[in-house]
Formats: C-alpha cells, structure tokens, sequence
C-alpha cells in the first residue's frame, strides 16, 4: 500500500519506518528539511524540540521491537538506559532512557532516511485529497501526492482535516515551564537525584527539575502556574541563573565549576492537555484511509513525561492491527486509544487541576476523590502503597488502579499529614529575585 504521512516526528518517523518494513511505501511529508551538515537542527514550530525530556519504558520497548538499531545508535551517541535496582540477584528493571529530544529525532530519522520503502518530501501537507469518499492521498505545495493510506502525525495543532473529527476535549493545564540545557565538565561528579528522571522537587508554587540527557548533559526546568506573571521572568537569563543559583538540588548540578550552559534560556508556551479520538460526532470514520496518530490524538503536560510513551504506544498497535480493510482498523485503533491512552489524558486532566490548586495556596479538598498526584504523595507516608503506586508510575498500570489504595490515601490526609515542604526559596522568594534581576514591574 502507498502511505502518505504528515509530519516527521517522533511518532510519523517511527511509523514510517515500521509500516516499510511490513512491504508499504511510505512518504513522509514535513516542512523541515532535518538536520544541517554541521549537525545543528532548529526544528522551528516544535517548542519541545530543545526541552526537557524524560524517554520512558515503554519507548525504549517500542524501539526495541520494531527498530532495534535506533536502540543501540541512541546508546553509541552517550543516550543511557535508566534503570531501578531490583535485588539482589535480579536484574534492574529498565525504566526509561537519558537522552535530549534532538538526539533521539536525529537518530530516528536517520533511520528512517536509510530506510527501503521511506521517501521524505520537504513541504507543507495543504489538505487531504479524497476520492469516492475515501482519502486518496495529499496535496502538498500544489502537487497531488497519491496515497492509500494518510496518517496525521501532524500534532496537536495540525489543521489537516480537523474539522472531519469530533472537537477536541481538554485545554490550558495551567502551567508553564522555562528551561535552560547544561554539559557537565570534564570530570565533575552529577549532582543529587532522588527519581528515575533525575530530581524533581515540589516547591509551594513551583516545580524544580533536573532531566539527565544524554553525554553528560543535564535539564533544568522551573515550572511555574501559567497565569504567575510575575514567575514568567525567569525567562531572562540573569533571573534565571540566579533562581538556579538558590533552589536546593538545582544549584549544586549548574555550580559553575560543575557544570556550564549549552544553551540559552528556553521559555516554554502554556500547556495543554487534549484528546481527540478517530471518530466524528456521529461516532463514524471521519474519512476512511486517513487515521491519526500521537499529539493528533493524545496531548499530556509534559512534566510526566508521558507524550513521545503514548504516541508510539497508538503507533505500534496501529501498525500491528493494520490489514486490507483500513476502515476497521482505524475503529478497532480508536476503541484500544478510549481504554489505554485517554485514561492518562483524564488522570493529568485532573491532577493538573488540583496542583494548579495547590500552587495557589488551597488545601486538599477531601470531599472529593484523590487526584493521582495526592495518593502518590501518601506513598511517603505509608511506603506501602507504593505496591500499586509504582506501577502507576512507570505506566505499566493504568491510573485506575490507583483506586485500591485511595481510601487508605485519604484516611493519611484526614488525620492531617501533609508532604513535607522541602527547604528551598517560596514563590514570593522566586518573585523577588526575578524582580531584582530581570527588572519585572509588579
């Protein structure tokens, strides 16, 4: 079959590259021409691109089965596996792997590019073309490119042929984030971690992290409510380095004999979650021969980390239910994203609005349910928990499994635990050091 795929990201090169090797031709169609000769690579429109990125399990295990070499390339390019300690005697569990969004895209499409049955058109996807009511291809840049089969693996905000599916569900999170990227030095010992990611602490009112990458490079993140202007100077350098300088844990990985900045300061634009499924609101194929994949269908605040996991998750049950009949496949794919992939649109949905709360100064609400983000918090009271916790955590569990220990959560935070507040600068403390350095009128 002939496929025509929009857009030449994680989730249209790796189903490029999974569909040739099942005998498709495919083309992938990306206004981004890739890297340059000396290596640099914008990759303009894609904030992402050049943040923070924790690479989960179940991406590792995506390239393990159907693109093993861009496993082992990822890894020859200073990528590392992140792994948890299992016992004495058992093997760590690999949970994730250490690496910068642009490597992981460079070494994907290189794979791609070298790929038999892949062809890259560098243009603008104008619409999708149908014929008999079914899609027929592409036209890009005023020329028609036939196809079979069209995948959007344009994102969440591609316009191809949105007005054919159901509206979106979701919105603004309610949270931004600045990030600048470190190297290490030759020699420099890592800083503190105390998660698989590397360290993440909630401070009243922000977030600080730091994401290990890859070939000793670090990012750090500060994540603050979207709506906190006066947080949103961070995005001057100064402002920020001086932040760096006073948050516990940040501070020691950007010492400036430890380590020095490779980037600038990275402003980050608010974030969404949203859901789209296959269908229109008639509940039927939008156009058969065209289906949608990753940020099309499934966008989540990125600090979990659950974006590039839950866009080659749909990719690889797409590639692997796909037969003659196209129009079933896209139904029975759609069905698999209702149960396995909104349940995590849903859970950030809710937890994101409860930390929007809590950033604000408001309490646990106990005459609702426990968001995910509280009973996680319990597991460091009653470390028991972490017997369902965990496999929440890694996405091996869906998040209603978190039901079994909500009540047990909720009886900690009746008799009044709280998490504690680690040492650190407040909000009020971030404020005033933005308004001494970046000359923020308040």
């Amino acid at each position: 079959m002939d496929v025509a795929i929009i857009g030449a990201g994680p989730t249209g090169l790796f189903t490029a590259v999974a569909l040739a090797r099942r005998g498709h031709l495919v083309t992938v169609v990306d206004r981004d021409p890739g890297p340059a000769p000396d290596g640099t690579w914008e990759r303009r429109g894609v904030m992402q691109f050049h943040h923070p990125h924790g690479i989960r399990r179940q991406v590792v295990r995506a390239l393990e089965a159907e693109l093993p070499e861009v496993a082992e390339a990822l890894v020859a390019a200073g990528a590392e596996l992140s792994v948890v300690p299992m016992g004495e005697g058992v093997p760590p569990m690999v949970v994730g792997l250490h690496c910068r969004r642009m490597v992981f895209e460079r070494e994907l499409r290189a794979a791609a590019v070298a790929e038999p049955g892949v062809t890259f058109v560098a243009g603008h996807a104008d619409e999708v073309l149908s014929e008999r009511g079914r899609a027929a291809g592409l036209r890009v840049g005023g020329a028609e490119l036939r196809a079979g089969l069209v995948v959007d693996a344009s994102g969440r905000s591609g316009r191809i042929a949105g007005v054919r599916r159901a509206p979106a569900i979701g919105g603004d999170c309610g949270l931004a984030y600045i990030s600048r990227q470190y190297a290490l030095r030759p020699g420099a010992e890592p800083g503190p971690v105390n998660a698989p990611p590397g360290l993440v602490t909630r401070f009243p009112g922000y977030l600080a992290a730091v994401f290990l990458q890859d070939s000793r490079t670090v990012s750090v993140m500060i994540s603050r409510l979207s709506s906190d202007r006066e947080l949103a100077g961070l995005r001057e350098r100064d402002a920020f380095e001086a932040a760096v300088r006073v948050i516990p844990g940040l501070d020691e990985w950007t010492a400036p004999e430890r380590a020095e900045p490779i980037t600038g300061v990275l402003p980050g634009a608010r974030l969404h979650n949203s859901y789209r499924g296959q269908l229109d609101e008639d509940g039927e194929v939008a156009l058969p021969g065209l289906v949608h994949l990753g940020d099309a269908v499934c966008t989540t605040n990125p600090t979990a980390g659950r974006g590039i996991a839950t866009s080659l998750m749909q990719a690889r049950q797409f590639v692997r239910i796909l037969g003659a009949d196209v129009e079933s496949a896209t139904r029975e794919l759609d069905a698999w994203c209702t149960a396995q992939i909104r349940p995590w649109f849903d859970d950030h949905v809710a937890w994101d609005a409860d930390e929007v709360r809590l950033w604000s100064g408001e309490d646990i609400d106990l005459d609702r349910p426990l968001t995910s983000g509280h009973i996680v918090a319990a597991g460091q009271a009653e470390p028991s928990l972490m017997r369902v916790i965990g496999p929440y955590l890694t996405m091996n569990a869906l998040p209603a499994t978190l039901g079994e220990v909500e009540p047990r959560a909720r009886e900690i935070y009746a008799r009044g635990w709280r998490p504690p507040v680690p040492a650190g600068p407040t909000r009020d403390d971030l404020a005033e050091l933005v308004r001494r350095h970046a000359g923020v009128t308040v």
